[in-house]
């Protein structure tokens, strides 16, 4: 007897984990697990400890799971070897669309001058840009999520790739409109690349990773300004077009390397495609992958839109809308004005000249000289700031907050413009009020993939990445066009805009802080990670 009680106490605690479906209370539905104990048990184990640069055995990954899913697994790899090069391959496509979008700006005077354009035909050949992206921004989410993330990114960026290089031979001005329209539409599917890589990254990563991407694109920013200072003299404006495209063929060679999204094959029905993608990132990581079986997610009709209005998410849809528009119309504006302002000299130059009809003529137009190109470049630089100052708040204040602030700061510099002040501190002021609207667009693309469940998580995407369109498809006329009758009204529409943009911020009924990706719509929003995060340190408190 006295044996047998021996060894009894020596026993220890017993996990259960439950893996079917069943009514439960609120305190049962945290995570399923739960810790028995029996009198006079002991309750604590001997610590083990392993050699210097030891490892946990692989069959130690989960020993109390008998089921997980693809969340699970992508935290238990953790962030290795297969998401750096991921990290790479997306920074690519990201810095393809940055120089696509930054050469807009370095174009347009160039033809101002060559063809002898009217304003609004220089504004035209920003816009037509901006309207192939609004056009297929949603029918690329629609791909995305029917058909997988892979292949969408994988045709937009061949399609942006071919006519890219094809608008470099446009021989008269409706051909430079089609072409680069056609290229826009291509564009319209690169933020998809955002979701892809959102799906492979654990928790406590994705806010950071999301953000470094974002040194990709300005990278591209910056990289384009030298490329112009060293090419547009010498070679001109279609070299120029031609060599922008060189990261999208290099991505276009390396994206065949992409896996397909593990989320997006459980939910598909593709179970073995998703292990087998799970067990590559692990292999290539050196980490093990959860024991047990993975869970089969009920499959859901995909790409729908009108899921995006469903009362869960039909106010978080119209508020991230309106974000969007409004990062959009403020950032690329302000792309644009940076170069009218450069060539004015300051704002009171500008407002004393927009009163003389004949001072806009397009037979005076003005080449972008060294001292623009020198200026445009620090602005550009501004974007790495940015980066770094987001990066720093996200993770402290939450997504919303960030994107309040951004809006709020980039709106009292724009208002500091009013003032009639030399070059350099223009210069300044722009630099700031860039840094926060591009910080504020990549807490965007931060928030947006979080919020959404993997059955439309493209497709919102996609939706917001279209409505920012629609901004950047107005803002050529406000920049280009209403600067020459004020430009007192130009600054002051950007900064109103921003300051509705910042309540709309502050209004999100949901923060995404903290929390796992939402794998199905049926279930209520965080459900999975919050729950067992909760549930999770109940049990620590009660042991």
């Amino acid at each position: 007897m006295d044996e047998d009680l021996f060894q009894l106490r020596h026993l220890p605690v017993v996990k259960f984990r439950r893996t079917g479906e069943s009514t439960r209370s609120e305190d049962d539905t945290c995570s399923g697990e739960h810790e028995i104990e029996i009198e006079g048990v002991r309750s604590e184990l001997e610590p083990v400890e392993l050699d210097d640069a030891g490892t946990v055995p692989k069959d130690f990954a989960n020993p109390t799971d008998d089921v997980f899913m693809v969340e699970d697994a992508v935290e238990a790899i953790g962030f290795g070897k297969f998401q750096w090069k991921l990290s790479v391959l997306t920074g690519l496509a990201w810095m393809a669309d940055a120089m696509e979008m930054m050469i807009l700006s370095i174009l347009a005077p160039q033809l101002h001058c060559e063809w002898r354009l009217q304003s609004w035909q220089v504004a035209l050949i920003s816009s037509v840009v901006f309207i192939g992206m609004m056009s297929s921004s949603s029918l690329w989410g629609n791909i995305s999520d029917r058909y997988g993330r892979k292949t969408g990114l994988k045709v937009s960026v061949l399609w942006t790739l071919y006519y890219g290089v094809l608008s470099a031979f446009s021989p008269i001005y409706s051909w430079i409109l089609v072409l680069r329209g056609l290229v826009g539409f291509g564009i319209g599917g690169v933020p998809q690349s955002v979701t892809l890589y959102a799906e492979f990254l654990p928790m406590k990563s994705r806010a950071k990773c999301i953000l470094l991407i974002e040194v990709f694109w300005a990278f591209g920013t910056v990289f384009e300004v030298l490329l112009a200072v060293v090419v547009m003299p010498t070679l001109g404006w279609r070299w120029l077009l031609i060599l922008s495209a060189v990261p999208l063929m290099i991505f276009a060679i390396l994206c065949f390397w992409l896996p397909e999204s593990a989320r997006y094959d459980v939910l598909s029905g593709n179970q073995e495609k998703a292990i087998a993608t799970l067990k590559r990132i692990a292999t290539e990581n050196g980490a093990p992958m959860p024991l047990g079986k993975l869970i089969v997610a009920r499959q859901e009709d995909r790409g729908r839109i009108w899921d995006l209005f469903t009362p869960q998410f039909r106010i978080t849809t119209v508020l991230l809308w309106f974000i969007w528009f409004s990062n959009a119309f403020s950032y690329y504006g302000l792309v644009l004005l940076t170069t009218e302002l450069f060539q004015a000299g300051d704002v009171c130059s500008m407002s004393t000249s927009g009163k003389k009809p004949e001072g806009r003529c397009s037979l005076e137009c003005k080449y972008l000289n060294a001292t623009d190109y020198t200026d445009l470049l620090w602005t550009t630089l501004s974007e790495f700031p940015g980066v770094l100052v987001t990066l720093w708040i996200i993770d402290r204040i939450g997504r919303k907050k960030t994107m309040a602030v951004s809006f709020l700061i980039f709106s009292f510099f724009s208002l500091l413009l009013f003032a009639c002040v030399g070059r350099l501190a223009l210069t300044v002021f722009l630099f700031i009020a860039r840094a926060f609207i591009s910080g504020g667009f990549q807490a965007a693309y931060v928030y947006t993939p979080e919020v959404y469940p993997t059955a439309t998580r493209a497709l919102g995407l996609g939706t917001c990445s279209g409505m920012a369109r629609v901004g950047a498809l107005i803002t050529p006329f406000i920049a280009q066009v209403m600067l020459e009758s004020s430009i007192y009204l130009t600054l002051s529409v950007y900064s109103g805009c921003c300051l509705l943009a910042a309540l709309a911020s502050c209004f999100l009924p949901i923060e995404t802080m903290g929390r796992g990706l939402q794998e199905s719509s049926q279930q209520e929003w965080g459900q999975e990670m919050v729950g067992r995060t909760h549930c999770s340190s109940s049990s620590t408190k009660s042991t």
